[in-house]
């Protein structure tokens, strides 16, 4: 935090901020109004705690704040604006409860003063011209109209269901608050009581720490620091942000603002990050997270830039989302790459990404799907069987992807060549895989599944074998009765029974007939099996020592069945 220039970092409190005659703006492409009932619950729940409690505050997160250039009268609000705006909403209901008073004639007069001052105080004075109420916060693009028109001046949307979701949602908070008024039912009654919780419960015991900036890259680096409660600013807000302010003429902006919705459609708020850090992969080395911001900010500098950015990363978002979805479309006329796929989705592997990237604009389709068998190869013997440390698998395909991007590589041959360091040997991998235990609970079950599979089919030379048509059966069972303790002690059943050479694939009517038989009864069963991996156990007794045996064997196999064609 050092190295951050901050003009003000200062315990504040929304009274303190919203009365002092500065405004407060959202930027105009910001994230709209997105709490719910639940961040509404919570909010109530501390105001309601503060009340009973007159001694006490609550602490609110953090409020980063951009001073303008213009004015030290205006300040753009990066990180905050939902607990901004929803305090604002529990102001405008306490006015609403007064204005309530009005009308049945319960001190009138008193309460009109008292509300006129809350309205100045927390809203903002009536335009001389127009007579209405304007805010001193200013909402987003989407939000700010109904804001200032409907809630401010206290009028009801005549159709809600009309209204933009996020509209919707500030009209549904009005409501919340006003109802949920009703519960402090000695407060609603008096004026004096309800302006005395708004200005000192609400205004005043609901704590924020004001962090000021000069410029969106120090807002940056202060939000990546901060875990405030409400539902922040992510980083692909601030980036959509800065993109957009490049944007000087309307007709680029509604264009560059089609084409944003385009590829969020595709790839989604959450995942954008990880899809441009794999797009700048492609010409920058070992893109982290953090660097995204300042990176895009180094290399895009005006509009033109923007759009080219906009386009390459609409370009790359179906391939983005196929990588990890064998069902995709974008497979349905090159069904050769699912099987693939489907591997890279049951490996989890994605540090891969930039380079099938780089590979699917520069290589032929046969050389792309050479290439995607080769990096499933490699992630199976590498992180699935020998566990290693995938760091070292982001770096070097990073390396690959900007060398295939420059032309340096040009076919699926010299990426062998390239991350040949990372190609587990075939001893390492035999030994490695003798060794081999995976759970059959949860996700890991497909894992399981997909191994026994691919070693039957190079058994009996049959790729029509469903890889969904079997139970997977452990010979020593999950659940072994005394019997089995004969041959294996606690730690052995511990270590053993989710190894591979313990596991066999198995009709699913044999095996709810064989359950955790010994092994005795079970062996003869397995003789009626369709499966040849099952056909073949056949050892006379079931101990530690036939089961490692078996695992060898099985090992043998899978040296030549996850092997790479360009290692020969």
């Amino acid at each position: 935090m050092a190295q951050i220039n901050l003009l003000d970092t200062r315990t504040t409190s929304f009274g303190d901020l919203i009365g002092n005659g500065k405004i407060y703006r959202v930027p105009l492409f910001q994230r709209d109004y997105s709490w719910s009932e639940e961040n509404w619950e919570d909010l109530w729940q501390d105001i309601k705690a503060l009340h009973i409690n007159p001694d006490s505050s609550h602490y609110m997160g953090a409020l980063v704040l951009q001073s303008s250039g213009n004015s030290d009268k205006e300040f753009t609000i990066i990180d905050g604006q939902q607990r901004l705006a929803t305090l604002s909403i529990v102001a405008i209901a306490v006015i609403e409860k007064i204005q309530q008073l009005i009308v049945r004639e319960e001190e009138a007069e008193a309460n009109k003063e008292r509300q006129e001052i809350l309205r100045r105080t927390y809203l903002s004075d009536k335009d001389p011209r127009s007579l209405r109420y304007s805010s001193k916060l200013l909402l987003s693009e989407t939000n700010n109209d109904f804001y200032q028109s409907n809630l401010i001046n206290l009028r009801k949307p005549l159709n809600i269901r009309s209204l933009a979701k996020s509209n919707q949602l500030l009209w549904q908070a009005f409501q919340y608050f006003s109802n949920h008024l009703e519960e402090l039912q000695e407060v609603i009654q008096s004026g004096e009581k309800l302006a005395t919780l708004l200005t000192d419960t609400v205004a005043q015991r609901l704590l924020f720490i004001q962090i000021n900036v000069e410029d969106e890259l120090n807002a940056y680096t202060v939000f990546e620091t901060l875990n405030a409660r409400n539902v922040g600013l992510s980083a692909t807000d601030l980036l959509k942000n800065y993109l957009f302010s490049l944007f000087q003429g309307p007709d680029d902006l509604q264009e560059a603002q089609r084409q944003w919705r385009r590829i969020v459609s595709t790839v989604q708020m959450a995942d954008f990050p990880e899809l441009l850090r794999y797009y700048l992969s492609l010409k920058v080395a070992r893109v982290r997270v953090k660097r995204l911001f300042k990176l895009v900010r180094e290399s895009v500098k005006d509009a033109q830039n923007a759009f080219d950015l906009l386009d390459q990363l609409e370009n790359y978002s179906s391939l983005f989302i196929a990588l990890g979805s064998s069902t995709d479309d974008f497979w349905r006329d090159i069904s050769e790459n699912r099987p693939y796929i489907r591997e890279l989705e049951l490996f989890r592997v994605k540090q891969a990404y930039p380079t099938l990237f780089a590979a699917y604009e520069k290589f032929s389709p046969d050389n792309f799907t050479r290439l995607l068998k080769l990096i499933c190869v490699l992630s199976f013997r590498y992180t699935v069987v020998s566990s290693l440390n995938p760091n070292e698998l982001e770096i070097l395909y990073n390396k690959v992807a900007i060398a295939i991007t420059k032309n340096e590589i040009t076919n699926p041959r010299q990426v062998f060549d390239s991350l040949r360091s990372i190609y587990v040997s075939d001893e390492k991998f035999m030994q490695d895989f003798s060794l081999l235990a995976i759970s059959t609970k949860g996700q890991k079950k497909k894992l399981v599944r997909y191994i026994l599979w691919k070693l039957e089919i190079d058994a009996l030379d049959r790729p029509d074998i469903s890889e969904d048509g079997f139970s997977i059966e452990h010979i020593l069972p999950e659940s072994p009765t005394d019997g089995w303790r004969q041959s294996f002690t606690d730690a052995q059943v511990e270590e053993m029974t989710y190894r591979i050479g313990n596991l066999t694939p198995l009709e699913p009517n044999l095996n709810r007939q064989i359950g955790n038989d010994l092994y005795e009864m079970k062996r003869t069963i397995y003789q009626q099996s369709l499966y040849a991996l099952t056909q073949n156990v056949v050892a006379e007794e079931w101990t530690p020592d036939t089961l490692a045996t078996r695992q060898r064997h099985l090992a043998q196999r899978a040296v030549h069945i996850w092997r790479s064609d360009f290692s020969l």
